[in-house]
């Protein structure tokens, strides 16, 4: 095993598609119009020396390394910032070249630490490297002059020198090596898009500055990681680097948090993850990361991690660590003896969207073929499950029709109940570099979110809508759409169905849905709302992007149907910089719907009804399928709370505190007679628990992701599984306790048989995916290289269906009792219920969920920044303290629920969507008052968490 190294070919590839012929050092080259030299070069092998350039940023020119010769020139320019020319002889190496690259390395050396043989990139300094490449043998400057290296210079205090800045917990800043090439500012610039660095000072005092002179931490830094990649001296490096050392060998995997699915190096010293580095060819994020996948992967070791099985007779006894035999048998005999004595509909399994693609299959697998019936969930019913009827209604497909790529094309870019910057910052970094490229911004969220303004990025429309409006609002982004005449009839006419478009128009056109009609209710002033919907339908490509914000309402899957048919209006499909798509919230949550996941679906989204689908799996299987959907994990709550419903196997969720009214997910879980939680730590779930399976992170195991853009993945073992089993071996121990008799040695032959029984899947193997890298399905004979952009020529249900999307209000509604309205969502540093990154040092960022309230209604409460409040719904109430901010508008409070000790999903209601039983967790009435500090249900909750984590005899299961 060794590191994989990436070629760095200094500036961006040209998208010219004009060639241009020149020659350098005596060879014929052949480059794009626009190249730079240095690339060119760099394309036949001749690395020309470099310092300030970098391919993943725009040549700067600042290093002076880089020099050339051009013959029939004057001078000697920078390679990086030369462009080739038809005819240009260039020469790299010249004694001309070589001296003053030597002087001016000199010069870089003579202000620097020559620690080399203690620093932490000693190995991996490209300052190192350079001085080598030049053949630099002496410096004849010396350290009596000023420099940046010494806190003092002839007994007196150096004030070019600054200390290093520590404060952040993933990474140091160390001034004194800083040669202030600018690549951490450029990267920060133009690959995050966050400028939060910037070089302060001129000439010899020119350093580089977070904010104004801050630390790390105090800066408006977003810990991506960036700059750190960037840096090409020990001036910015992984603490993990400094403490562990260089790493000897590495493996590409893929980011186990949100669904943009980066792909990273594993960089390995043993079994020791050194670092996690964002593959440059990684096809969703180019060599980009974020604070979670750059930096928080340290969960995999943290001392909360139980590692060894566990089982209990009742929820209220401590917890007995046991062998896996005797825990995989205490499961299985539990199981047989409920179905045994409650008949066979009695148990049911959930999947777990932040597990593979190979582990999801297994587990629907063994709940049709070992239960016996369909009671199979995941939990993209609490998140994205309208998403898939909605488009699959439309469209004939369950997933988004572009690739991450597409943005790059857009023109108008229509956000609608999501927030990238927070929820899946990558994707929202490239976004951004479109914005400011001059793609135009229609932004419609409640709260004020990053992108409406932020650095060089300003929403041309910001619509603050009323929560639990949405269909309301893009009913009336097609009202002016259809009555102005702005449809793209041509479109419509050869590719959807006309009757149904002629029904919808003039549905749309009523009066009822105009800007006009529809601001009493949604707040959006109609104005606004025209100036819109018009750049939507005029601006060029426009693609829409929505999460959460859009799902999780009654009326999620309406809104969905509604976007689909404004795209299908304004002909916004089929080609880059278009489309409908939606961002996935978890890593896996569309690959765990791929795999029939769904209690009415077999992998590949075809119905369980269906006798020829079904008879396939029944012959590959060795087992009679039942015909009959099974229920959906609200239905199963309900039915245990009814006692016919006794038995559940839930693969890495935490349903207890990430499903809403969790009062009724507790009563439903205490009702059980068996719970048997397979997960890294013991979750809240867990505490209604009496089988706990240790499972094994995204490091330990083999398998595949899907992300957002339906790209299929590979994760790769990085290291041995600290449990002792990969999660797809777990669910093969308990299905063969069942009586089942699986033999899969590697989760490439459950891929083998996904592909064998699911048409969309057909072409995807393991040798596939190594030898591409990825592939997005669909992935067959039609298809041998996976389709980037679905609906090129037509709809995979024929023709593209408009349908009547009536807006009809929740049942939710404020009043006296519950004036304000309470939407949830995510932030930055934390990643749904913080199992994970609770358990590392992102919760420096975010310690704690708050609640984030307009300036007058806290004033209107006497509540001031920080205060203790109670927040009170129909279902329950909780507290938090107080955030006062005027991104909210008047009216509307919002929280995240990453930390269980805040219950927010104690005031959530168990409304929701009517097509899927999505809950409605973005509209709940609720009322806000000072409080002294935690609800009695609060600390009730805390002392029955405590009292589950019991164990007999004080052994320690995570030993």
């Amino acid at each position: 095993m060794t590191l994989i190294e990436e070629i760095d070919y200094g500036t961006p590839a040209s998208k010219s598609e004009s060639l241009v012929t020149l020659t350098i050092d005596g060879k014929s080259v052949t480059a794009p119009e626009g190249t730079s030299i240095m690339r060119a070069a760099m394309e036949i092998g001749t690395e020309i020396p470099k310092l300030c350039a970098t391919d993943s940023m725009n040549a700067f020119g600042s290093c002076r390394l880089c020099l050339i010769e051009i013959e029939g020139r004057n001078g000697t320019p920078a390679s990086c910032t030369t462009p080739v020319a038809p005819g240009m002889v260039v020469h790299t190496q010249t004694p001309r070249l070589a001296a003053i690259r030597r002087g001016v390395m000199e010069l870089y050396i003579s202000d620097h630490p020559l620690d080399c043989l203690t620093c932490a990139a000693n190995g991996d300094c490209e300052l190192q490297d350079m001085a080598g490449a030049v053949g630099l043998r002496k410096v004849r400057y010396g350290y009596e002059g000023a420099n940046h290296v010494f806190p003092s210079r002839d007994g007196e205090a150096n004030f070019e020198w600054r200390p290093a800045d520590e404060s952040n917990p993933y990474f140091t800043f160390e001034p004194s090596k800083c040669i202030v090439c600018n690549r951490c500012v450029r990267a920060c610039e133009e690959v995050q898009g966050t400028f939060a660095l910037t070089i302060s000072g001129r000439g010899f005092s020119s350093h580089v500055s977070a904010g104004m002179d801050e630390s790390f931490m105090e800066s408006e830094c977003v810990s991506c990681g960036a700059c750190v990649q960037a840096c090409p001296t020990a001036t910015l490096t992984e603490t993990s680097v400094i403490a562990i050392g260089q790493p000897e060998h590495s493996e590409i995997t893929t980011c186990a948090y949100c669904g943009v699915g980066c792909a990273f190096k594993a960089e390995m010293r043993g079994e020791d993850v050194v670092r996690m580095v964002p593959w440059k060819d990684g096809k969703a994020n180019h060599g980009h990361s974020c604070i979670k996948g750059r930096f928080g992967y340290g969960y995999a070791h943290h001392g909360d991690r139980v590692l060894n099985p566990m089982i209990r007779e009742s929820i209220d006894q401590p917890w007995r660590v046991v062998s896996w035999d005797q825990a995989i048998s205490f499961a299985a005999k539990r199981f047989r003896e409920i179905q045994a004595k409650y008949g066979k509909n009695s148990v049911g399994g959930i999947t777990s969207s932040r597990c593979t693609n190979e582990e999801c299959y297994l587990v629907q697998k063994l709940v049709r073929s070992g239960f016996g019936n369909n009671n199979v969930d995941t939990c993209a019913r609490v998140c994205h499950s309208p998403t898939g009827y909605g488009l699959h209604q439309a469209f004939g497909t369950s997933a988004g029709t572009q690739d991450f790529d597409s943005v790059d094309a857009a023109d108008v870019i229509l956000i609608i109940g999501c927030n990238p910057t927070d929820a899946h910052p990558v994707f929202a970094s490239r976004m951004k570099k479109r914005l400011r490229e001059g793609a135009r911004l229609i932004v419609v969220d409640p709260r004020r979110i990053d992108l409406v303004r932020s650095p060089h990025v300003k929403a041309d429309c910001h619509l603050p809508l009323k929560p639990g409006t949405n269909v309301a609002v893009v009913n009336a982004f097609a009202h002016v759409i259809v009555r102005e005449g702005l449809v793209d009839e041509a479109f419509v006419r050869a590719r959807c169905d006309w009757g149904e478009f002629q029904d919808w128009a003039a549905f749309v056109a009523e009066e009822r849905n105009s800007p006009e009609a529809t601001e009493k209710f949604t707040g959006v002033p109609a104005a606004d709302l025209r100036t819109a919907a018009r750049l939507y339908a005029t601006g060029g490509n426009a693609a829409i992007y929505y999460g959460l914000g859009v799902t999780e309402h009654s009326q999620g899957s309406t809104t969905v149907m509604a976007i689909a048919n404004l795209s299908m209006a304004t002909g916004n499909l089929g080609r880059p910089g278009v489309g409908v798509n939606p961002l996935r919230g978890q890593n896996n949550v569309q690959g765990s719907c791929d795999m029939g996941s769904f209690p009415h679906e077999l992998p590949g989204y075809q119905h369980i009804s269906g006798d020829p689908t079904r008879t396939a799996f029944e012959a590959d299987w060795g087992v009679k399928l039942d015909k009959d959907p099974g229920l959906r994990i609200p239905n199963m709550f309900d039915a245990a709370i009814e006692g016919v419903f006794k038995g559940l196997y839930v693969q890495g969720e935490d349903i207890l505190q990430s499903d809403p009214d969790t009062k009724h997910v507790s009563a439903a879980l205490a009702a059980m007679e068996l719970v048997v939680v397979q997960d890294l730590f013991l979750v809240e779930t867990a505490n209604y628990a009496h089988v706990f399976l240790p499972g094994a992170t995204f490091l330990e195991k083999d398998g595949t992701f899907t992300n957002a853009e339906r790209r299929i993945q590979r994760i790769r073992r990085v290291m041995s599984p600290k449990n002792g089993f990969g999660d797809w071996e777990i669910t093969q121990l308990l299905a063969n306790a069942m009586g089942l008799r699986w033999s899969y040695a590697h989760p490439s032959e459950i891929m083998d048989e996904i592909a064998r029984l699911t048409p969309r899947f057909a072409g995807v193997s393991y040798a596939v995916l190594d030898k591409d890298g990825s592939v997005q399905w669909p992935c067959n004979e039609e298809h041998p290289h996976g389709e980037p952009i679905m609906h090129v020529d037509g709809f995979a249900r024929g023709k593209g269906k408009f349908v009547i999307t009536e807006y009809v209000p929740s049942d939710e509604r404020t009043g006296p009792r519950f004036p304000l309205l309470l939407t949830t969502g995510r932030i930055l540093s934390q990643y749904n219920v913080g199992a994970q990154t609770r358990r590392t040092e992102n919760s420096r960022w975010h310690e704690e969920d708050v609640l984030e309230i307009h300036p007058q209604d806290a004033e209107d409460r006497g509540l001031k920044e920080g205060d203790w409040v109670r927040v009170q719904s129909r279902a329950g109430e909780t507290s938090l303290r107080a955030k006062i901010t005027s991104r909210m508008a008047p009216g509307v409070v919002y929280t995240t629920f990453h930390h269980p000790s805040t219950q927010a999903n104690v005031i959530t209601t168990d409304n929701s969507d009517w097509a899927t039983n999505c809950p409605e967790y973005k509209v709940t009435a609720v009322q806000v008052s000072p409080s002294n500090g935690p609800s009695e249900w609060q600390k009730a909750y805390r002392d029955l968490s405590n009292a589950s984590r019991r164990m007999e005899g004080g052994m320690d299961a995570t030993e």
